[in-house]
Formats: C-alpha cells, structure tokens, sequence
C-alpha cells in the first residue's frame, strides 16, 4: 500500500512539474524516464528465463495427476479470464473513447541524451530457451543447472524488488511530466480513471463466475463459498503478494471442504501459475490503452488469442512481489503488440494503481481452482 501512495505522489508531482513548464526540468525527467525503460526492456528477457525455467523445472519433477489437474485448471482459468476481459474491454473502451478526446502517450519532447541498452536477447528466444532448459532439468534432475538458475532467479528477483520497484515511482512521475507539458494528460487521467474501475468489475465479475462454476460441480453455494474467501481476499489487498497471503487463502479454501492434502498441494501452486486477476487487469489495460492512444488498432478476437495465451504462459515468470506480473507481461506486450515505450509505461502506471485488487482477484481465485481440483481428486 505504501508503493501506490508513492505512485500517486508520482503522478501529482510529475503533473506538476510538466505544468511548470521548466524546459530543463522537463528534458531531465524525460531523460530519466527513457533511460530506466531501456533498463527495464533489458531486464525482460532475463525475467522469463530465469523464473520460468525455474518454475519449470520444479513443476516437472513432480509427480502424479493432480499436478496436471491442477496445472490445467488453473491454466484454463487464466485463458478464459483473459477472454471474458478482452470482450468486455473491447465492447465498453469505444464508448468512453468516442465521449472523450484522444490522449496521447508523450513522445514530442526529447532528454538531453538517448542511451541505448540493447537486450542480450529476444523475449521470444529467451521464451523458448526457458522451457528448453526448465523442461531438461526437470527430466535430467540436473543439480548444477538448477541451482545455477535457481540463484539467477534470486539476483533479478533483488533487481526488481531494490531498483525497479523503488524507482517506479520515479519513472511513472516522468511519464506525467512529458504528458503534462504537452497538455494531455488531464484527459489521459479521466479515461484511465474509468478504465480502473472497469477493471475492478470485470474482476468481481469473473470471481462470482468462478464460484458459481465450482459450486455447481461440488454441488454447495457459490455465495456462501464466496464469503469464506474474503479474508483471503482482503488480505490480497492489503499484502499485494498471492505468496504472502498463501496461509490465510489455505486456511479459507479448507473452510470450504476441500480436503487438508489437496488444499496444502493445490494453494501454494495456485499461487504460483494462477493469476486470473492479473491477466484481466494486462488485457483490459492493454485494450484501453490502444483505445485511447489512436496509434493501434484494437485486434480481434482471434488476433487476440494467442496474445492470451502467451501472457497465461508468461504468468508462470511472474515475480511474486508487487508489479511482478505486469514485468514479466512486458516482453509480449512489446513483441506481440507493438507497444511502444510510452504505451508500456502506462500500463506500468495503470496496473500498479490496482495491483492489491488484482492480487486479491487471484488468491481468491486460487479457491475455486482448489474445490475443482478436489472434486477431481475424489474421482480419482
């Protein structure tokens, strides 16, 4: 909670600043702003290797169906979520954008200097080598290797938590500092706010859809299954971590009769691959944000598509500290979409506004996905 505080002091600082319309002031925040996002493009790609390979390599090892189960239903869950947000973003975005002038993501004003930080490689070649080497180690049972990424993982798991996440605020402070000297960042403000609260609904929304599928399969009330996980939810809000609200998810999902050895299996993995709420906010907050730039043309579904599988995929690297998801998020927004990076620092704006909702989304999400893994545990 303290982080958003800091990212609305940001916003207002950097709106204030821009309106002073100081040019050197304005040049150096610009500066600042271009340089940390050619940082954060070269971090991506290390972000995907080494969280999925080791994720990966772990998920590989063990055994049985009700990982797979597990695995498929989460997966499943973070696809259709992602689905459900694109149709409702797509439909609603052309209503607030045909009632509201278009915005722009600041890209007339040049820093003092341009610094180029190339990635060491593609988002897609360090997909791929990813799951090559997290899939050989799981069946190799390579020590070596595991530690090797299991340490890389530890180190850009300290970049984002010590650089990236402090400056932040920083960052996002210089993306209203541009918008504001060019006068647009009050409309960018107005659509962007409406947005937010669209994605909050859309959140509740897929919750409810959720627990009315799980209650008809375990045959008990969704609402009533509902109430037991909001513990779990508010402290998602308040913790903006699905790792650390993990003992509270665990012990609201066996208030719901899932069985003790399912729910200790089942919630910490959810809390791992299942980020339904985090692929509605990147989905709606994409769409919005090529909505309103008038610099992309909103795809269709089908295009979409495998945009929303990757980011399920992707999820699986997501860091478990607050704007993890959004990271790791990056590199397909970048590739499959073209985002820019003005269009990116946006969504790094607008995702962090309500990441302690889109956690909460996921952890009570993760109890839903336990009451099917259970139903299918029984079977089994």
């Amino acid at each position: 909670m303290k982080l958003i505080a800091k990212l609305v002091i940001g916003i207002i600082a950097g709106i204030l600043i821009g309106l002073m319309d100081v040019q050197w002031i304005t040049q150096l925040f610009v500066t600042i702003k271009d340089i940390f996002g050619q940082f954060i493009g070269f971090v991506i790609p290390f972000i995907i290797l080494f969280f999925i390979v080791s994720g990966v390599s772990k998920l590989g090892s063990s055994s049985g169906r009700l990982v797979g189960a597990t695995v498929g239903t989460a997966y499943a869950s973070t696809i259709l979520a992602g689905i459900f947000a694109f149709i409702v973003a797509s439909t609603v975005m052309p209503f607030i954008h045909a009632t509201e002038s278009e915005v722009g993501e600041g890209s007339g004003i040049a820093g003092f200097f341009e610094l180029e930080i190339a990635p060491m490689m593609g988002v897609v070649t360090a997909l791929v080598t990813a799951f090559l080497f997290g899939i050989g180690i799981a069946k190799t049972n390579s020590e070596t290797l595991r530690k090797f990424f299991d340490e890389g993982k530890e180190i850009i798991e300290l970049v984002i938590t010590k650089i990236i996440i402090p400056f932040l605020p920083i960052y996002i402070a210089g993306i209203f500092v541009e918008m504001a000297a060019e006068g647009e960042v009050f409309n960018t403000l107005q659509v962007f706010g409406i947005v937010l609260l669209m994605v909050i609904i859309s959140h509740w929304v897929w919750i409810t859809i959720q627990y009315v599928v799980a209650g008809i399969l375990t045959q008990q009330d969704p609402f009533k299954l509902i109430k037991n996980m909001l513990p779990a939810y508010f402290t998602g809000v308040g913790t903006m971590s699905s790792a650390a609200t993990i003992p509270v998810t665990l012990k609201q999902t066996k208030k719901n009769n899932v069985k003790e050895e399912v729910a200790d299996f089942a919630v910490p993995l959810c809390a791992t691959i299942h980020l339904s709420g985090s692929v509605i906010t990147i989905v709606t907050c994409a769409v919005a944000v090529m909505s309103v730039l008038g610099e992309y043309s909103i795809p269709s579904i089908g295009e979409m598509l495998p945009v929303i599988a990757m980011l399920g995929i992707i999820m699986i690297a997501a860091p478990g500290v607050p704007g993890g998801a959004i990271m790791a998020a990056l590199g397909v927004l970048e590739t499959m979409l073209g985002f820019s990076g003005g269009a990116i620092a946006l969504m790094i704006a607008l995702y962090m506004a309500q990441d302690s909702f889109g956690t909460a989304t996921n952890v009570t999400g993760d109890g839903a996905i336990n009451l099917i893994v259970n139903k299918i545990a029984k079977k089994k």
